[in-house]
């Protein structure tokens, strides 16, 4: 226990071997286990963090089943993992809410009590003999404060250690604990037994506790600094340098050490046994629970598939009422090419949003779940990409049946299929750049500063704006990675083969070949200059001709 900045968080993750959450720290000393040093790789300890992290769209009870199949070994039967299951439950007081959505900001869900007894029930799966958890009350109200309390109680009675930090508890959470370590800039005040006990070690040095006052508020008004000015700054340091050294120079391995260890001593073979790691399922198993688990996430949520569904509709008619039943003539070929361009573009920035923003905002669940050992990474990005298939192939399918018709592209069910397919499969090939981008950055707002700056250069490289010819030597390898380019050229292909076109003169292009092979009557620019308007037919032949020559 300790204030803010103490030092408590810090040194719960070292005791749990989370090194990585704290990149700044540097250890030094020793950290055993029952007199011997403690091997993260060998044990496994349960680690409950401040935020409670999980997947909004899935129910309690399948939160807790989907764990519980990544972390038991596989030679559990179904029966046995659900009859598990409903035991944490029960244990935690989750029943009544167990079909209940999670839910998370947006998404209205179960209460910030039954989320943090979820963490519990979801760390409890490895049956672990040690559980810390930092500060679980942060956030809730002083009923659900006491029922994560008691929670965390009764596990303590059942056999585990607890180790947990904590702020300022009321009372009687505070009477709950066994034993406290009051923390204050780093530095150790008090160690040892709780409840009466450091009232009484802190009267030695003139500091009684009211009576009718909570003992947790004393001691922590005690170890805190008072920045109230500057008189009170210097006292209450003053204040808490004297008692850490006090307690140093009062304090000893011998007196606080060997007590513990010949207390635990009798369950130290207890102990192995019940957190040795066990094996997991192989890969494929990691997969298929992931990808089922990542269905159900990206079929579940609504809200974000109406509004692409909108969005991808609204677009279709935007573009549609601009571009309206195109026909024939000359001036369409330039007008059928921009809208191309334009759908390859719209497609591929819809996916990639969508996508970019997945990886970070789901990278602490990842860590967290990782850190465990309940599977690899390869696994979770391919679940997230194939998931998101079947839902991301919808809204492509939309806008195409929407812009199709409007546009008057070519006028036959097999383009149409192939203008739809190239778009989708398009859209699939964004979506696995968006997951790759927010792999690599750390945050959803770098990821998607990052991912539309990538796509932004892939449609200047796409075929349509800067010919391939004058493209510098150092860029060159940028098309060939585009994805803009290749779905633009696939629709392309797929709408101008067997197209005719309008004509009047024999310099004007007739046929979609003409314009998808890029062919250029050179035969015909000396009579073009010869004309009156020969201006304005250069102007209008090369507007026809030089956009398909960037591909």
């Amino acid at each position: 226990m300790g204030p803010s900045g103490s030092g408590k968080t810090t040194l719960l993750n070292v005791l749990a071997g989370q090194l990585m959450a704290s990149p700044r720290l540097h250890l030094s000393g020793l950290l055993e286990v029952n007199g011997k040093p403690s091997s993260n790789k060998a044990y496994k300890f349960a680690y409950v963090r401040q935020e409670d992290l999980f997947f909004s769209q899935l129910t309690v009870r399948e939160t807790l089943s989907l764990a519980a199949e990544l972390q038991l070994p596989e030679i559990l039967s179904v029966e046995e993992r659900d009859e598990y299951v409903n035991s944490l439950l029960f244990k935690l007081g989750l029943v009544s809410c167990a079909d209940s959505n999670v839910g998370d900001a947006k998404v209205r869900g179960i209460s910030g009590g039954e989320k943090k007894r979820l963490s519990l029930a979801c760390e409890l799966i490895a049956s672990p003999s040690v559980i810390y958890a930092d500060e679980p009350t942060t956030g809730l109200d002083a009923f659900q404060a006491e029922k994560v309390m008691e929670a965390l109680r009764q596990l303590a009675q059942d056999g585990h250690t607890v180790i947990c930090s904590i702020h300022q508890p009321r009372g009687s959470v505070y009477f709950k604990f066994d034993d406290i370590v009051l923390l204050t800039e780093g530095k150790l005040v008090y160690a040892g037994p709780a409840r009466d006990e450091p009232l009484a070690y802190f009267s030695r040095f003139g500091y009684t506790c009211p009576d009718h006052v909570n003992p947790a508020e004393f001691l922590a008004d005690l170890i805190s600094v008072d920045y109230s000015s500057a008189e009170s700054v210097y006292l209450s340091q003053k204040r808490i340098d004297s008692l850490a050294e006090s307690f140093l120079q009062r304090s000893s391995t011998i007196l606080y050490a060997s007590p513990l260890i010949s207390r635990e001593g009798y369950k130290k073979s207890k102990l192995q046994k019940r957190t040795i790691v066990k094996k997991k399922g192989g890969w494929w198993r990691q997969f298929w629970l992931l990808l089922r688990r990542a269905w159900m996430q990206a079929s579940r949520d609504g809200p974000t598939n109406k509004v692409r569904a909108r969005m991808s509709i609204a677009s279709a008619i935007i573009f549609g009422s601009v571009f309206w039943r195109m026909g024939r003539s000359q001036t369409s070929i330039q007008d059928r090419m921009g809208l191309l361009q334009v759908a390859a573009i719209n497609t591929a920035m819809a996916a990639l949003t969508k996508t970019v923003g997945v990886f970070p905002k789901e990278r602490a669940i990842v860590d967290r779940e990782r850190a465990k050992g309940s599977y690899a990474l390869g696994p979770y990005l391919l679940s997230k990409l194939i998931a998101e298939i079947p839902v991301g192939a919808a809204f492509p399918l939309m806008f195409g049946a929407v812009l199709y018709p409007m546009a008057r592209l070519h006028p036959t069910l097999s383009r149409f299929g192939k203008f739809c397919g190239i778009v989708t499969v398009e859209s699939f090939a964004a979506s696995a750049m968006g997951l790759t981008v927010g792999a690599m950055v750390p945050t959803t707002e770098a990821a998607m500063a990052v991912g539309p700056s990538l796509m932004t250069v892939f449609i200047v490289f796409g075929g349509y704006y800067v010919n391939a010819d004058n493209t510098p030597i150092i860029f060159r390898w940028i098309p060939r990675v585009s994805l803009i380019r290749w779905a633009f050229q696939g629709l392309c292909i797929n709408e101008f083969s067997g197209l005719q076109f309008d004509h009047q003169h024999s310099f004007d292009i007739q046929t979609g070949e003409q314009v998808r092979e890029g062919k250029k009557p050179v035969c015909f620019i000396k009579k073009i200059m010869e004309c009156k308007q020969n201006k304005k037919i250069i102007k209008m032949t090369i507007s026809y001709i030089a956009p398909w020559e960037t591909l």
